[in-house]
């Protein structure tokens, strides 16, 4: 298939055991541009029945050709992989542009993410070490790594591309095989993963993948006694639904969620450093990120400068259609874009700062909104503890390092925090004090740190992703102790 899509495959097809297949059910969903509302493509409607021969797929991948590789030879596979979708990166970003809205450019930094994963855990694959255990005499005791098996990843319609690629890839990489549901929303990129991978040489059921409904195609997944550890990134409600199916069969989940993250301006910060990352730090891809920054903490004696500067950079945020690559697209659907406004509608009793500019030849059924800076807000408002997953930031003044802190953890989130001041002693006070998985200084997001370890704490989940460490979390460890006398 081709055309304006740019879909050079059947979408409506499912990966099961290295065949593209109907759904068993002979069901289909449209897939919706955000940027104009037009149907984009049919994808399948995977059910129960799909994920069941996914997941047998899997395992006879794993029992097979897939289980009896080595560490080097699966590395060389993921690098392959990685290659192919670094020669495809545009096409791959014009399809992730129509399909989530994101601005094009932002969709191609997606693609080169991914490949970058791929590279990291190609390379990665066979530098996974045990170590061995000083013990008692005449023993020799050594530990080992081992794939779990069968491994369900439940893959959100904001990144798909770079969230397949710390999750599947870290999996493929530790010889785990894979059964992927992708976001009804937005799969395309999925899909086109799947088919380049294939190419690559990838062997038959080590990458499965189900489009569907979350309730019938990811409730078979999280919930199936043959799949040894899920992944899932997306909404608090649904990971908690996702943990109490994996914990019914007793198996390993890995829950990267919400996040309501706070950036501290202190007095002393360099105001130029950090203003762009203030900003787009909220309003990249409409601020439909878990990592977004939402929640703008500044000292009392630069309020008013960072308040003036802030808002003059949101008048000239021009939001649009996802190809045109303005500063923001559209947000992924109508029922989104309901969410925000009714979010909008409860600061109606905030000062807006800032706003952005919708351009006037948007199509009028696109998902867009404008984005909203808000000033003076109250940190137990709702706009500065929910996650409104929309273009809005809010500004909380506070006076003291104290104050900062205790206001920054206020929520029940804790996935991403920054801290932007010159004192180093502050830096390392606050970098321990602050509720968070990552922790930014004078940065926020270190240029997307694809080797750094990802996830949250409290109610932003638990796990982690990225880097070795994500290796470690998709593999298990075992001890061996040999009696040699």
């Amino acid at each position: 298939m081709s055309g304006e899509s740019g879909i050079w495959f059947d979408p409506g097809l499912c990966l099961i055991g290295g065949a593209w297949v109907a759904p068993k059910g002979g069901e289909g969903l449209d897939l919706v541009n955000p940027s104009d509302g037009n149907r984009l493509a049919r994808i399948a409607r995977g059910g129960a029945a799909d994920i069941d021969a996914a997941v047998a797929a899997a395992q006879a991948a794993r029992d097979g050709d897939w289980g009896r590789m080595t560490a080097l030879e699966r590395g060389r596979v993921l690098t392959r992989i990685g290659q192919l979708v670094l020669e495809r990166a545009d096409d791959l970003a014009r399809l992730e542009a129509l399909d989530v809205g994101k601005p094009l450019s932002q969709a191609r930094a997606d693609a080169v993410a991914l490949a970058r994963y791929c590279e990291l855990y190609g390379g990665a694959a066979d530098k996974v070490m045990g170590e061995t255990i000083p013990y008692l005499d005449g023993y020799t005791v050594y530990t080992l790594r081992e794939p779990h098996g069968v491994t369900g990843h439940i893959v959100p319609w904001n990144y798909p591309m770079q969230i397949i690629g710390r999750s599947v890839g870290a999996a493929l990489a530790m010889g785990n095989a894979c059964v992927l549901k992708p976001a009804e929303e937005a799969c395309l990129t999925a899909l086109a993963f799947a088919h380049i991978a294939v190419e690559a040489g990838l062997p038959a059921g080590a990458l499965n993948v189900v489009p569907g409904l979350g309730a019938e195609a990811g409730a078979a997944l999280s919930g199936h006694p043959e799949v040894e550890h899920p992944s899932f990134t997306g909404s608090v409600a649904t990971g908690a639904l996702v943990q109490q199916a994996a914990g019914r069969n007793v198996v390993p989940v890995t829950l990267e969620l919400g996040g309501k993250s706070p950036q501290l301006v202190f007095e002393d910060a360099d105001l130029d450093a950090a203003l762009p990352f203030l900003v787009n730090a909220g309003c990249q891809n409409a601020g439909q990120t878990c990592s977004a920054s939402s929640r703008i903490l500044v000292q009392r004696g630069v309020y008013d400068v960072v308040r003036e500067r802030m808002a003059a950079a949101y008048a000239e945020l021009t939001v649009g259609p996802a190809l045109e690559d303005l500063r923001v697209g559209p947000l992924i659907s109508a029922r989104q874009k309901e969410i925000v406004e009714g979010y909008l509608a409860r600061g109606s009793d905030l000062a807006v700062a800032g706003q952005g500019m919708i351009v006037d030849h948007a199509p009028e059924a696109g998902a867009y909104v404008r984005p909203a800076l808000f000033a003076d807000v109250p940190p137990d408002h709702p706009l500065a503890r929910e996650e409104i997953f929309g273009p809005v930031q809010v500004l909380i003044p506070f006076e003291t390092e104290e104050e900062a802190v205790a206001i920054a953890n206020g929520t029940d989130y804790g996935l991403v925090a920054s801290i932007w001041s010159r004192d180093g002693a502050r830096q390392m006070r606050l970098a321990r004090q602050l509720h968070a998985g990552q922790v930014f200084i004078n940065n926020y997001g270190a240029g997307g740190g694809v080797e750094l370890p990802f996830g949250g704490v409290g109610r932003s989940g638990h796990g982690r992703e990225k880097g070795f460490e994500a290796l470690y979390g998709f593999s298990q460890l075992k001890t061996v102790a040999a009696y040699h006398g």
